[in-house]
């Protein structure tokens, strides 16, 4: 199953919520994100129709454990790529942003050896 990139960013969402919060729901997701009631319920519904999340009666949303092993994927290329262009000294707004875009199309090689590099070379 191939996730697409708003799908990652969906995961990302939840996953970085559910780290603050024992329960996420559809509205929280939509408020983090900037996104509609209905754009949230599609996207949910994908999600869950792909195994990644489940929800109970009561709307709150749960990463399944490929939707969470997905999602710590995604977080990780999104912390580990804004660090690496704030220590080029690109502002954290900007990185954080660029990063964004970057973690959905960066090839798995690729992100391997950034990893090494940040590891070897990255600011303390």
């Amino acid at each position: 199953m191939t996730i697409r990139e708003s799908g990652e960013m969906y995961l990302e969402t939840i996953y970085v919520l559910s780290q603050t919060s024992s329960t996420v729901r559809a509205i929280d997701v939509g408020a983090q994100m900037g996104f509609s009631k209905p754009s949230v319920s599609r996207a949910i519904g994908l999600l869950k129709r792909d195994g990644l999340v489940t929800t109970d009666g009561q709307g709150y949303i749960k990463l399944t454990e490929p939707g969470e092993k997905k999602a710590k994927v995604i977080y990780e290329r999104h912390t580990l790529l804004s660090r690496l262009l704030m220590d080029l000294g690109v502002d954290e707004a900007t990185a954080s942003e660029d990063a964004c875009r970057i973690e959905h199309y960066i090839s798995e090689k690729t992100f391997d050896a950034i990893k090494r590099h940040v590891k070897e070379y990255g600011k303390k």
